[in-house]
């Protein structure tokens, strides 16, 4: 059995002012965001230039946090919302959801690609690389945070966390999303785009192995506790949510590949 190394989850304090790792994890993800993006303009298909990018990023970052807060809200805790409509906006009594960060930054990005006119596949696209690394330093985040850890197991590396009642041998579930959902899924990303594909295809490619991952890591994942088991007494809430993005990810690759196949014969 392993035993988590007890991190304080505040990074630095000034005063009354508590910065935690996780809110570090972010500004990280976002400067990795920054600098991928800024490298891959050179792309000859690049649907923005390097002066573009700064806005890029800020339009994504809002969507993230918007995104995400609304996910949560809505998806993880909608019965405290109808009690108490306001505590959507204290956001600092912590809350965030990837499904929901997802959806705002697709529409972040869509209002920006219409705003520099360009097509909004291709800008979707270009973004699908720069996501993984934020996603991956999040999960790190909440390992450091110890948030959101894994079911119990009997596994050697089960691990044993110092903020757990139950106080259980564990699966590091965070460190396995951060292996999936950062390190993997940002090198099958990013060798992907490093030539030019079908419109969509980036985007696709990333929902699909995002939403078939995220459903895998799920059955060693402790449920939320105020959900538990969804659908068919076995699925959790993030399960649900994942459903829906593997098979639009798949659906969509297939028929960007398949249209591109018509087109190219013709």
């Amino acid at each position: 059995m392993l035993i988590h190394p007890g991190f304080d989850p505040v990074a630095v304090e000034i005063g009354p002012l508590a910065i935690h790792w996780y809110g570090l994890m972010y500004l990280a993800g976002f400067a990795a965001a920054w600098y991928i993006a800024k490298s891959r303009t050179k792309q000859a298909w690049s649907p923005v230039n390097e002066s573009q990018v700064e806005d890029l990023i800020f339009y994504g970052a809002v969507g993230v946090i918007v995104g995400g807060r609304f996910g949560y809200v809505l998806f993880y805790n909608f019965p405290q919302f109808l009690q108490d409509p306001l505590w959507l906006f204290r956001v600092w009594e912590g809350g965030m959801a990837f499904h929901g960060g997802l959806l705002g930054v697709v529409v972040a990005v869509a209002l920006y690609a219409r705003r520099i006119q360009v097509p909004v596949a291709s800008l979707w696209d270009f973004i699908a690389p720069l996501a993984p690394i934020g996603l991956g330093l999040g999960r790190l985040g909440n390992f450091i945070g110890q948030e959101l850890w894994g079911r119990p197991t009997d596994q050697p590396w089960g691990m044993l966390f110092p903020r757990d009642p139950m106080q259980l041998p564990r699966h590091p579930s965070q460190l396995y999303q951060f292996m999936l959902e950062g390190v993997v899924l940002f090198l099958i990303i990013f060798l992907f785009t490093r030539k030019q594909r079908p419109p969509y295809a980036a985007g696709s490619l990333f929902l699909l192995c995002y939403g078939s991952f995220r459903f895998l890591v799920e059955f060693v994942r402790e449920p939320d506790s105020h959900i538990g088991f969804d659908m068919l007494g076995w699925m959790t809430r993030g399960q649900e949510l994942s459903l829906p993005m593997i098979a639009i990810g798949g659906g969509l690759l297939i028929w960007t590949y398949t249209r591109s196949t018509v087109k190219g014969g013709r």
